[in-house]
């Protein structure tokens, strides 16, 4: 009996030690697979670098279209070689310069993307494997220009794509007391001077003016995307100028559509000497070197026989003086004048 308790024992501890060796081979099973992740003689560690690689592809799918400019300011890493990650500006000439590479590099007019790579193939002289990573870290050849009469003009540096709207609104938006019925864009082209085509270097350089109604932008209904080198100019309200026999003469803003009788309104009406029947409109036609001479009856206008005439930039409305008016005028001042000084002169009694 004995004995059997003891080759009982015995098969219980060989059944638990092979039970208990099972989960040493498994965690050890791995490792064996893929040697290579422990080789030291590697100059990076592909599988390491996976998820931040494929960050730097998602983004540089992002960023495919900007291509670096003179201005700009790299981060370039290469994994494992701390002595040769920089951060890099562009030369005035377009290249940037790297730790052991003796020519300069050209950097301008390339991608993120193909940046790293032509830094790659120059390293895989002296490094095994190289992986090199480029990220802009500030970009200023992305120059977006606001001029005219918004809150804040001024020039900006953005890193990603804006539209006409949003760019309006860095600038502090319309200067409300400023500000006009219009916005103007004018495109330089490619800013960055980089050619996306052989001949394109031919055309020379030409400037497109886009105009936008304000109103339009503001309310969504115009609201282009915009492109870098871009100039938007918010442009100051037209003016129009009301003079002659009114009460206040005076200088209409015409931030929106404003007819001949609003611009008269606005000069608190006509005095006692106006003449009614001819209110001229000097306007300035384009290509005409003479002004030309709108003439207008404001009885007219007030019976609706015709319709009220809507005022253009630099308009100027001249109220005439009417002569029988002034006679009539001038006669009873004289008399109210010499009634006054009659009694002011009677003894008293």
């Amino acid at each position: 009996m004995k004995a059997v308790r003891i080759s009982t024992v015995l098969c219980f501890a060989i059944v638990l030690s092979i039970f208990s060796a099972q989960p040493v081979s498994a965690q050890t099973a791995p490792e064996q697979k893929n040697p290579v992740q422990t080789s030291p003689n590697r100059d990076e560690s592909p599988d390491a670098d996976n998820s931040s690689a494929d960050q730097d592809v998602g983004r540089n799918k992002n960023n495919e279209r900007y291509r670096i400019g003179f201005q700009d300011t790299l981060e370039i890493v290469v994994s494992k070689h701390a002595e040769l990650s920089q951060v890099a500006s562009v030369n005035s000439d377009g290249t940037i310069n790297m730790p052991r590479i003796d020519m300069p590099i050209v950097a301008v007019c390339k991608t993120e993307r193909e940046l790293k790579q032509t830094i790659e193939s120059l390293y895989k002289s002296f490094l095994r494997t190289p992986y090199v990573t480029v990220r802009t870290v500030d970009q200023k050849s992305q120059q977006f220009g606001v001029v005219g009469a918004v809150v804040k003009p001024g020039s900006f540096y953005l890193s990603q794509r804006i539209q006409l709207l949003g760019l309006i609104s860095l600038a502090g938006g319309p200067d409300v007391e400023k500000a006009g019925s219009k916005v103007r864009i004018a495109r330089i082209g490619n800013f960055s001077a980089c050619n996306e085509s052989p001949n394109s270097a031919d055309s020379g350089e030409k400037v497109e003016f886009i105009t936008y109604n304000l109103k339009d932008v503001q309310d969504g209904k115009q609201n282009p995307w915009m492109q870098p080198g871009d100039v938007v100019s918010v442009l100051t309200a037209d003016e129009a100028y009301v003079v002659g026999n009114v009460v206040k003469p005076t200088t209409i803003t015409l931030q929106e559509p404003k007819t001949l009788t609003q611009a008269i309104a606005k000069a608190s009406g006509l005095d006692s000497t106006a003449r009614t029947d001819k209110v001229t409109i000097q306007r300035q036609i384009p290509g005409d070197l003479n002004k030309t001479e709108l003439v207008f009856n404001l009885k007219d206008i007030t019976n609706k026989k015709i319709p009220d005439p809507q005022l253009q930039a630099n308009d100027i409305i001249v109220v005439s003086n009417d002569n029988v008016k002034s006679v009539r005028n001038g006669f009873l001042k004289a008399i109210s004048g010499g009634i006054g000084n009659i009694f002011l002169r009677l003894p008293a009694p």
